[in-house]
């Protein structure tokens, strides 16, 4: 198991998470036996599920190993997915965990798909992308700004 560990600088937000089942996690995998990592990213959803071979239960993505050929998998545990809060900025707080069968994740590529909640207000913010590792809005109620800076990551094996 893996989990993501989130880190920004909040200001005036909290309750930074992804929006619903479908947010896609992009990540760059290296496959565990050749230790190959695509050029490409690849992304996991809770609401893909496919079965592994030999009736194992299922996974958010099976892939093969275009290098060493190798069957890994990779699911998402909807149950460690923990929203980032005012509290937790500028710490590492994980975020969500990845159960890996044969890869380890080596990358995070914050896309769109976040939201998050005015810290003061309630305002909610459905649809923000950190792919540019920052965010600002304005939260009306409070007549403040509002912002997600210096996203960056890192996996701790758990």
């Amino acid at each position: 198991k893996f989990g993501l560990q989130f880190k920004a600088t909040l200001e005036n937000v909290t309750n930074v998470r992804p929006l619903d089942d479908d947010f896609r996690w992009f990540l760059k995998l290296k496959c565990g036996n050749c230790g190959e990592v695509p050029d490409k990213w690849q992304y996991v959803t809770l609401v893909e599920s496919v079965p592994l071979k030999g009736g194992r239960g299922s996974a958010s993505m099976v892939q093969k190993c275009k290098l060493c050929a190798r069957e890994n998998s990779i699911d998402i545990l909807k149950d460690t997915i923990t929203p980032y809060n005012a509290e937790d900025s500028e710490r590492f707080k994980t975020m969500v965990q990845f159960e890996c069968r044969g890869l380890e994740p080596v990358d995070f590529q914050p896309q769109a798909g976040f939201a998050a909640q005015g810290a003061e207000s309630g305002t909610q913010f459905p649809e923000i992308n950190l792919q540019e590792k920052d965010w600002t809005d304005y939260d009306e109620k409070v007549s403040e700004s509002v912002g997600i800076y210096e996203v960056t990551h890192q996996f701790k094996k758990c």
